[in-house]
C-alpha cells in the first residue's frame, strides 16, 4: 500500500530535508521501516539499538495515536498519513504572582 509519513521539522535533517515520503507497507511498523531504508540516518532516533520505538516518538494514523491501536503492528491502506511527532519537554519557570492572583485583583 501506497503510504505517506510526513517528517516533522527537527528530523528533515535527517532525511534529506524532506517534509514527506511515499513508502510502501502493509503497517505502520513497515512504513517506518521503510522510511529509515531510505533515510538511514533516521533510524537512530526513532528507534532503539534493540529495534523498538524511542519512547518520547509519537505515531498517528490519520490523526489517531497508534499508541491506542495495534502500535507498529497497525495496518494501513492506500493513501493514509503516518506522522512523527516528537515529544518536546520544556518551558519557563515562574517566579512571582500567579497571573490569576494578579488578574482577579485587577492589577
Amino acid at each position: 500500500m501506497a503510504v505517506k509519513v510526513i517528517i516533522p521539522t527537527p528530523l528533515r535533517p535527517y532525511a534529506a530535508k524532506k517534509e514527506s515520503a511515499e513508502v510502501t507497507a502493509q503497517t505502520v511498523g513497515e512504513a517506518l521501516g521503510s522510511l529509515t531504508t531510505q533515510f538511514a540516518e533516521l533510524r537512530k532516533h526513532l528507534f532503539t539499538d534493540e529495534g523498538k520505538l524511542r519512547s518520547f516518538v509519537n505515531v498517528y494514523l490519520n490523526d489517531e495515536d497508534i499508541r491506542y491501536m495495534a502500535r507498529e503492528a497497525t495496518p494501513v491502506k492506500d493513501g493514509d498519513v503516518v506522522s512523527i511527532v516528537p515529544s518536546i519537554a520544556g518551558g519557563v519557570e515562574r517566579t512571582g504572582r500567579s497571573m490569576n492572583k494578579a488578574g482577579a485583583n485587577g492589577e
